[in-house]
């Protein structure tokens, strides 16, 4: 019965959402290039991301599953002389769950890791991870030993060094990003030297890496933070949108809060009105842990509930009273930590052609929280997109990455919108996404880069304070622009 409470919980109220599930177009089958672990693809392509709106050339894509060690190091160095010889670009990615271009490489070398090596150091409460590892992996490595990930993204398809390459959040509390639980890492330079980055050694390398998308070297394996896995109980406050950052913060200095994420309502008459505030404490029951569940019929259930309020007005009001009454009814059994965060975003998958899912995503402070919801109201119902959820989270200050979005502590805003997949839907996305960026700028808030590139470029170099640094280091240490992607080609290398 727990487990049935905890996925009608899934599938009644929700939990937060990921990126998009991937689109990737122009497969060609495979030629072997005669080693065991790799695989590559050689011929003209077109690779896409989650968005299905980034048709990229490339030159060729390369799937790496080698340890990390001396035979993946000296793979990835024959790539990266192959491609400067050649005057061309590399990027290397797991799942490619971005919505811009931002891991593909213009008519470059596309390359994927496939590669879940794990090791447990429980006396250091650290695990060492192959950079190419997805989540579902590592939950599956560390949840038999009784561990859980300190923080990864919200959904387990990702990889775990593309989640520090973009400097992504989760939901745990109270910590900032995944980056921010990484001990060291080794990363390899596009001169071809491997070096050791941690907070600590080499920390202006960790600093350009974490949230550096893959711009500044690549990143080999990682040590990173766990927790113990844990018996949770969910409980669940609606109030006015008004009151919710000052309700989240509450939650937050409670030390026994361990999990929380908020929601608002989404009907345009009554648009941002309302909140939902949803927290995690550990249960009194802590022995005999059930394994980490993953999806099951109930997940998929959530998913057509979730697509029913597209062009529907009352069922998005039906859904709002499911996550703020029936849903905490019948869903607010106990969990494990791990069961919580062990979903795949392909569970919330349109499944339609015509359209995709874009989420935009925007990050301010407590304090600033009235007038980020008074910013929305203004913004966005005048556009004509099917606008399906936002999820609030908490993101601690980030004062080590250069790229960094919280300079202070900050409620992260993702929201999902539905878009049809064609030129007027796009045009009324970038115009919507532009008036948002610079109301939050406005406020001192920052928006997430990960997402469509419909930001100016002057407004990437208001919002991020260290793009230029950024950009300025990036040239010292790569001076042939080995490592590129559509984030640098379309703004940060402009500046």
């Amino acid at each position: 019965m727990k487990n049935f409470t905890r996925r009608a919980s899934i599938a009644l109220g929700g939990i937060a959402l990921g990126w998009g599930a991937a689109r990737i177009f122009g497969s060609s089958l495979p030629v072997y290039d005669g080693t065991e672990n790799s695989r590559v693809v050689l011929s003209d392509r077109i690779m896409n991301d989650a968005s299905g709106l980034s048709p990229i050339p490339i030159q060729k894509h390369l799937t790496l599953s080698e340890n990390a060690d001396d035979a993946l190091v000296s793979a990835l160095r024959r790539e990266l002389d192959e491609a400067a010889f050649e005057g061309r670009s590399v990027n290397v990615s797991a799942a490619r769950h971005s919505m811009g271009g931002q891991a593909i490489p213009r008519a470059g070398t596309a390359i994927t890791f496939d590669n879940d090596a794990i090791e447990l150091d429980s006396a250091n409460r650290t695990y060492r991870v192959h950079a190419g590892a997805r989540w579902s992996q590592v939950i599956a490595a560390l949840d038999p030993q009784g561990w859980s990930p300190a923080v990864m993204q919200s959904n387990n398809d990702f990889g775990v060094a593309a989640t520090f390459s973009v400097n992504a959040h989760g939901w745990p509390v109270p910590f900032g990003p995944m980056g921010a639980t990484v001990r060291s890492l080794r990363l390899l330079l596009p001169s071809g030297d491997v070096v050791s980055c941690s907070p600590t050694e080499n920390e202006n390398l960790f600093g350009l890496a974490m949230g550096g998308y893959g711009l500044i070297g690549i990143i080999i394996d990682l040590v990173v933070d766990m927790v113990p896995n844990a018996r949770l109980v969910p409980s669940f406050d609606q109030m006015a949108a008004e009151d919710f950052a000052t309700a989240f913060q509450k939650a937050l200095d409670d030390p026994a809060v361990t999990m929380a994420y908020g929601r608002l309502n989404v009907e345009r008459d009554r648009f941002f009105e309302q909140a939902l505030l949803v927290t995690y404490r550990e249960h009194t029951d802590q022995t005999d842990l059930p394994a980490a569940a993953g999806s099951d019929w109930l997940s998929h259930v959530a998913s057509r509930l979730y697509r029913a309020q597209l062009g529907n007005e009352a069922f998005k009001s039906f859904r709002w009273w499911n996550e703020t009454t029936l849903g905490p009814a019948v869903g607010g059994g106990a969990t494990t930590r791990n069961s919580l965060i062990n979903e795949p975003v392909v569970t919330l998958d349109a499944r339609d052609p015509n359209r995709t899912d874009i989420l935009p995503e925007y990050f301010v402070s407590f304090d600033a929280f009235g007038a980020f919801l008074e910013a929305c109201r203004d913004v966005i119902p005048s556009s004509y997109q099917e606008f399906l959820n936002v999820t609030l989270r908490y993101v601690a200050q980030d004062d080590k990455s250069v790229l960094s979005y919280a300079n202070t502590p900050r409620i992260a805003a993702v929201m999902s919108f539905s878009q049809e997949m064609t030129t007027r839907a796009e045009a009324d996305m970038q115009r919507m996404t532009e008036m948002m960026i610079d109301r939050i700028a406005e406020i001192g808030g920052a928006y997430y880069l990960p997402y469509r590139p419909h930001a100016r470029v002057d407004q990437m170099a208001t919002v991020y304070e260290g793009a230029s640094d950024f950009a300025a280091r990036k040239r010292e240490i790569d001076p042939q622009l080995v490592l590129r992607n559509n984030l640098w080609d379309s703004y940060l290398g402009r500046l």
